[in-house]
């Protein structure tokens, strides 16, 4: 029996399940030598577990930060991977999931999610626009890659989105006549769990979504702990300036968090507390380009009122010089 067939039997009992109990590669080569047939070098076993690491079909995970390895885990059934997409509505989630209290579970970390992004944002000086009717049970599944969770509006005149924000009104003229947007758009898309198996898939869609505006950003609730997967986001991100972040929140941690409606209304202290519990991890930097494609935008407008209401939004802070919230009316 080759040494990788081996190792993919005997290592699923040797690896911790968690990420932060890893096993360093010293005490493993020790573990794996009690069982295995045949005499390899240390040097043969650490190739074959850094090899067998970036392959999402072994067991073997290497943790991103620190040293040491773990159990990778099973894939992830399509409700909780690939198809994990906040725009999903309740209706195709039932197709994929006969578990009505699996659905409904699901769905309620989604929001919470999609309400602490909006929230974190918010209070720190971005400002988010939300596409709903998009992804509507009856919209088109093609939706999924053209339009964004959020809009992600960067005003570059001005300060705090939690108080009135007066734009310069002398920048504001140069950059019109200048042809130059004095804010920057990045097309966000919502995940909950990352996976080596489906980050492609992610990271694709939030191009496609952002392709129109300056910039797209791929957000994920829970930790990137498997360094292969974090290094495939980079290579793809170094290569198509995608964002990539972790908001550092478990499954655990989302069912714990209030209800969509009271993360977005929370007082001051109960936000605190909220934000307390993010361990946000920037993975890689978004690359913004200079200019909107405002050929496409002018295209999702005649198909999508969501788009006509942020160009309004957009213009109507222009005009009035202060850059405010977005407020649906």
């Amino acid at each position: 029996m080759s040494l990788r067939k081996q190792l993919t039997d005997i290592l699923p009992t040797l690896l911790p399940g968690n990420p932060s109990d890893a096993i360093k590669g010293t005490e493993l080569i020790r573990l794996t030598r009690l069982q295995l047939n045949g005499n390899y070098s240390d040097a043969s076993l650490r190739y074959h577990f850094s090899i067998m690491s970036c392959d999402p079909a072994s067991p073997i995970a290497k943790v991103e930060k620190g040293q040491g390895y773990y159990r990778r885990s099973a894939p992830l059934p399509a409700l909780s991977g690939a198809q994990e997409l906040l725009s999903l509505t309740q209706g195709r989630l039932d197709d994929l999931n006969p578990d009505q209290g699996e659905v409904d579970a699901t769905m309620l970390r989604i929001r919470k999610f999609r309400a602490v992004v909006t929230r974190y944002f918010e209070i720190n000086g971005r400002f988010p626009f939300a596409f709903r009717q998009a992804f509507a049970k009856n919209a088109p599944i093609a939706n999924l890659w053209k339009f964004p969770e959020l809009m992600l509006v960067d005003w570059e005149t001005g300060g705090s989105p939690d108080e009135e924000m007066s734009l310069d009104e002398t920048m504001l003229a140069f950059k019109q006549r200048l042809g130059i947007a004095p804010f920057r758009l990045h097309g966000a898309r919502l995940r909950i769990q990352p996976s080596l198996h489906t980050y492609r898939e992610d990271f694709f869609q939030t191009l496609a979504v952002s392709l129109w505006a300056q910039g797209g950003e791929l957000i994920y609730a829970a930790p990137i702990e498997d360094e292969a997967l974090a290094d495939g986001l980079r290579r793809l991100s170094a290569h198509f300036g995608i964002g990539v972040t972790s908001f550092g929140l478990t499954s655990e941690t989302l069912d714990d968090l209030p209800r969509p409606a009271n993360i977005l209304n929370a007082h001051p202290r109960e936000t605190e507390a909220i934000m307390g519990k993010l361990d946000v991890n920037r993975i890689a930097a978004t690359q913004s380009r200079p200019h909107v494609d405002w050929n496409a935008l002018s295209s999702l407008r005649n198909e999508s009122e969501e788009a006509e209401k942020l160009v309004l939004w957009l213009s109507r802070c222009i005009n009035e010089r202060r850059a405010e919230p977005f407020k649906d009316e």
